[in-house]
């Protein structure tokens, strides 16, 4: 399964096959399998799977190092090219695709005091 994200990935990103972006592969199929709901295995969730977990290693490709576009010493500015941003919106994504699968993380009922 690792592959085939990596495939997709690569693919979605325009990268590069590179050992930084199958080790983020691995990790997104580890995060997402660990929030899959009880009794799911990625195996049931189809391409959406797949596609959440590339949607994930590119997020996380996109915050690793080689975000600065430039930098200057003279008046010490630093410039980003918003990275931080762009993760968002594709571990978003990657939620949004698999949250027909993903256990219920967003809601907590603790009861109701008597009156």
């Amino acid at each position: 399964m690792i592959e085939e994200v990596l495939t997709l990935a690569v693919t979605l990103g325009k990268a590069e096959k590179s050992e930084e972006l199958r080790l983020l592969c691995q990790a997104a199929v580890e995060e997402l399998t660990g929030e899959l709901r009880e009794g799911m295995a990625p195996e049931d969730c189809g391409a959406a799977f797949v596609l959440g977990a590339a949607w994930m290693a590119l997020a996380g490709l996109e915050t690793g190092p080689g975000g600065v576009e430039s930098f200057t010493a003279g008046a010490v500015s630093i410039r980003t090219r918003g990275g931080g941003e762009r993760s968002r919106a594709l571990r978003l994504q990657a939620r949004q695709v698999m949250k027909p699968f993903l256990r219920d993380a967003g809601f907590v009922f603790r009861g109701v005091r008597g009156v």
